[in-house]
């Protein structure tokens, strides 16, 4: 959940801190006053995107700041750990938004730098934010469907899965087909030349690092009598025998000589250099050893000289043609094989795509399938479910329906996909189309939901939708923006109501002008705008009893300074204290029987 949040410099809100707790917390305030700017900081906090414009006048940066709690083994926590940061004792985890005045941003989590994609994948498992501009955007289709995926969950998830699979499989082998069928000829004048290439190297036989190996040959080759003489002098000054004589000692006789002088020595310290003498004597003649072996194999032979020349010259052939060195060769070919084997234009190689393709259309039918069935199934008892919280938003003879039909293809679709005789158009989210209809009143005919509501029953099937499906979400904070906008009067009462008993399993986190609403928080904060010095400040605080009855009053149309006003504030209050009371009663009474 969100445990605090703080906000600097962001619209006309100076500084402000929100001390929030679990259950209800309602935002209100004057018009104008900064009530979005709550929501907008939650925004950024969930990596939405930055304006400088949000930016406080006079400003460098406006800073917004939450601490979330997250269990310790949760996806949240992985989130954190991932990205290099730790999750504190108690469970809790800072995030920081900076946004600066010319429009850039920074995102930091657990004192860590990271990017602003980290605090949208941390936002998707802690937070949901419900708004306006969400209502519009369940407005389009895939919205909608993405409606009826995230009620099903795992049932529409798991199909779904397999079927995204399958058809990425399935859309490649088509388009290889059709590039092989229509390319044909130009893949065979390719092919062509990636044979000659392969002939060519296959011809030569190079070996990895062969090239390199050849030119360490040609320069011993190439200086073999001055590499013959310094390594008979040098074998000489270590065996002995050296400038012409044979019994000059060299190295391994002297050290021998001092070996046999120091061994009869009484002093220690000079019989302890005997034995690495000793090993000096060893290492010499390994040495010696392998100079002798030297000189002995050192080849001459010119005729080999030209063998490795020309070798030289058929490796440089194709490093001239391919790649810089004999391993980049080898690797072009190894390319061209692969290649080659996407090239194949024989009638053999055609049908095998043709019938892999076919074999993946019947898979991805099965899949299909199986998704648009538990769409069906979820789409039903969603809409009931929605209908039953719209009969307690005073609209009681509305029903919602919701339609998951195939969507048909069109001609010359490459995506199309025969069901049941008819070609469909499989998209990557299926084959279905998912629409939300209204039916405002019995006998009405069932519309698309923004032709058939106005714009309060609209905010009202919204809120159904969205109180329905915060039941379905993992997540455990839950905001709300105004989605009572167009709303008064009972259905007012009836929403403040929902989002109280949505506050039982969820922190939930309402910015409304309904006191009607107001009155079933469990905590309320208020956005309190003031002017010093000609500039206009804003700031958030926590109201205590009487506070709120004066707030409460203020928004029954600017009665606060009335007795009237603070009376139907008081009963407002009580009214919504003793619901909530009774349904909590009522709550405890169930878990018993169960």
């Amino acid at each position: 959940m969100l445990a605090e949040m703080r906000i600097q410099g962001l619209g006309v809100i100076e500084e402000a801190l929100l001390e929030l707790h679990a259950g209800f917390t309602v935002v209100t305030g004057e018009t104008g006053a900064g009530k979005t700017m709550v929501v907008t900081g939650l925004h950024l906090l969930s990596g939405g995107r930055a304006e400088a414009s949000k930016v406080r006048n006079g400003m460098l940066k406006a800073f917004v700041e939450g601490r979330f709690t997250v269990g310790k083994d949760d996806a949240a926590a992985r989130i954190v750990t991932d990205a290099g940061a730790d999750v504190d004792e108690d469970g809790s985890v800072i995030a920081l938004r900076t946004v600066s005045a010319d429009g850039r941003s920074r995102a930091h989590l657990g004192g860590r730098s990271v990017p602003v994609g980290v605090l949208s994948d941390l936002s998707e498992q802690v937070i949901a934010v419900h708004g306006q501009n969400d209502q519009l955007r369940l407005l389009r289709p895939a919205e909608q469907r993405a409606v009826i995926d995230r009620f099903a969950g795992e049932d529409v998830g798991r199909p779904l899965a397999a079927y995204r699979q399958v058809r990425e499989e399935w859309l490649a082998v088509i388009t290889e087909l059709s590039e092989r069928s229509t390319r044909s000829r130009e893949m065979a004048q390719q092919a062509d030349l990636l044979k000659h290439g392969l002939n060519e190297i296959d011809a030569v036989a190079a070996e990895p690092g062969e090239d390199v190996e050849l030119t360490e040959q040609i320069k011993r080759l190439a200086a073999v009598d001055e590499l013959r003489a310094m390594a008979t002098e040098a074998h000489a000054a270590v065996s002995g025998a050296q400038d012409g004589d044979p019994d000059a000692p060299g190295a391994l006789g002297l050290v021998g000589e001092a070996v046999r002088r120091l061994a009869p020595a009484e002093d220690s310290a000079l019989r302890d250099l005997v034995p690495r003498l000793e090993e000096a004597s060893t290492l010499l003649s390994d040495v010696g050893a392998e100079l002798g072996s030297y000189v002995e194999n050192l080849d001459a032979d010119p005729a080999l000289l030209e063998k490795v020349l020309a070798r030289q010259a058929d490796l440089k052939r194709l490093t001239r043609k391919y790649a810089a060195d004999v391993d980049g060769v080898l690797a072009w070919a190894e390319d061209a094989r692969r290649r080659l084997e996407s090239m194949d234009t024989s009638e053999e190689a055609l049908a095998g795509l043709a019938l892999r393709r076919d074999e993946l259309a019947v898979q991805l039918v099965a899949h299909a399938t199986e998704v648009s069935a538990a769409r069906g199934k979820a789409a039903a008892e969603l809409a009931t479910a929605i209908t039953k919280e719209l009969s307690g938003l005073a609209m009681g003879q509305a029903e919602l329906e919701i339609t998951v039909e195939q969507r048909p293809a069109e001609h010359g679709d490459r995506q199309a996909l025969a069901i049941d005789g008819h070609a469909v158009h499989a998209g990557p989210d299926g084959v279905d189309e998912v629409e939300l209809l209204l039916r405002a009143h019995n006998g009405a005919p069932p519309l698309p939901v923004h032709k058939a509501a106005s714009g309060g029953e609209l905010s009202r099937v919204m809120l159904a939708i969205e109180v329905v499906l915060a039941h379905a979400d993992t997540v455990q904070t839950l905001v709300f923006d105004e989605v009572d906008a167009g709303v008064g009067g009972r259905a007012a009462v009836e929403i403040g109501r929902r989002l109280a008993r949505l506050a039982r399993t969820h922190q939930v986190l309402v910015v409304t002008h309904l006191p009607q609403v107001a009155a079933f928080a469990d905590q309320h904060l208020v956005v309190d705008k003031g002017t010093s010095g000609g500039v206009t400040r804003s700031g958030v605080k926590t109201l205590d009893q009487d506070d709120r009855v004066r707030e409460l009053a203020r928004m029954l149309a600017g009665m606060d300074g009335t007795e009237t006003g603070r009376a139907h504030a008081e009963e407002l209050l009580a009214t919504a204290e003793k619901d909530k009371a009774k349904n909590t009663g009522a709550k405890r009474k169930r878990a018993k029987r169960g």
